[in-house]
């Protein structure tokens, strides 16, 4: 492992699977390698898409992992652990230190389902505390790392649109756990647009490129997230640092994160969500003051620099103790 700036320099195998999310990986102090197939398939796509990879991000097709060395294997989905971690691994590759990264709350029963890792010796990383609980971990080591978020240094609350902003990919198809049927409520009473992938079955705008996207949503009033059930999302931390006061249904991770009349507003009454997002339409300094709160409370929790320190220091101590 080669020493830089006094810590050791770590080979991570992994995959591509929410492009963001790894990109914010990417800026912790080690070298990431993304397994690829023909084609760049979901899952195997590697450096793919607008987000400016860096050096220290590579690619290593399938067919060639039995040729490389690594430090460690970070799985981030159950196809990786439960087909790739036992066909395209070698045994060496197997019994590297393992980190299992889990992006989302379980899917099945909310309390009674068992993460696919809890009784293996890997290391189960959920990236919100509400996850950590809800899953059944056994007794696998568990460990928690905050969201943290990059936007571009231009990307500042406007607010000049007044109206709403929800960023939601495919959220036709995903239905009522993301909030389909909110959405189409409220929009019948507060003027929204809808981004993302497949929107325009909704109505909406399309997809917003990664970079352009924090920009975009800097001219609405207000971030709405009308999510039932899911992490919490990496658009709604980006809002808030670009200063853009966020409006949510008060589940999962957002209690701990929206400061009612603060930063925003989260309830889980949808008519009370309706009068926060037109009293923020009819008065734009209100919506203004409460933005520059959620942008300070996003840099105080939610920064990069913070994050990639932690995941530098968390890999490094799961190579270390399973060496």
């Amino acid at each position: 492992m080669p020493e830089r700036e006094g810590k050791p320099r770590l080979q991570v195998l992994t995959w591509h699977v929410h492009g963001n999310y790894l990109y914010y990986l990417s800026q912790a102090s080690h070298d990431f390698h993304l397994v690829t197939l023909p084609g760049n398939p979901p899952g195997y796509a590697g450096r793919v898409g607008t987000l400016p990879w860096g050096a220290n991000v590579h690619e290593v097709r399938a067919t060639e992992l039995a040729q490389r060395r690594f430090d460690c294997v970070l799985y981030q989905s159950r196809r990786h652990w439960d087909e790739d971690r036992m066909h395209g691994l070698s045994a060496a590759q197997r019994a590297l230190p393992a980190i299992y990264l889990e992006h989302d709350p379980p899917q099945q029963h909310p309390t009674a389902t068992r993460h696919p890792a809890a009784d293996s010796a890997a290391h189960i990383v959920h990236v919100t505390s509400f996850n950590a609980l809800m899953w059944d971990n056994g007794d696998a080591r568990t460990h928690v790392v905050e969201h943290g978020v990059l936007v571009p240094d231009d990307a500042r609350y406007r607010g000049d649109r007044d109206e709403g902003i929800v960023v939601v990919n495919h959220l036709r198809e995903r239905g009522r756990r993301l909030g389909a049927d909110v959405f189409e409520q409220v929009r019948e009473r507060v003027p929204l647009t809808l981004v993302g992938m497949g929107s325009q079955a909704l109505g909406g705008a399309g997809e917003i490129p990664n970079l352009e996207l924090p920009g975009f949503v800097s001219r609405f009033r207000f971030f709405f997230n009308p999510i039932r059930y899911t992490s919490l999302g990496l658009s709604v931390l980006e809002a808030m640092t670009v200063g853009v006061p966020v409006v949510a249904l008060a589940t999962t991770e957002m209690p701990t994160v929206i400061r009612n009349e603060v930063n925003g507003y989260a309830d889980t009454n949808v008519d009370r969500l309706v009068d926060v997002m037109r009293m923020l339409i009819a008065d734009p300094q209100l919506a203004r003051r409460w933005g520059e709160a959620a942008r300070a409370d996003a840099l105080a929790r939610f920064s990069i620099e913070r994050f990639a320190r932690q995941w530098t220091d968390l890999l490094l101590e799961v190579v270390r103790a399973g060496s």
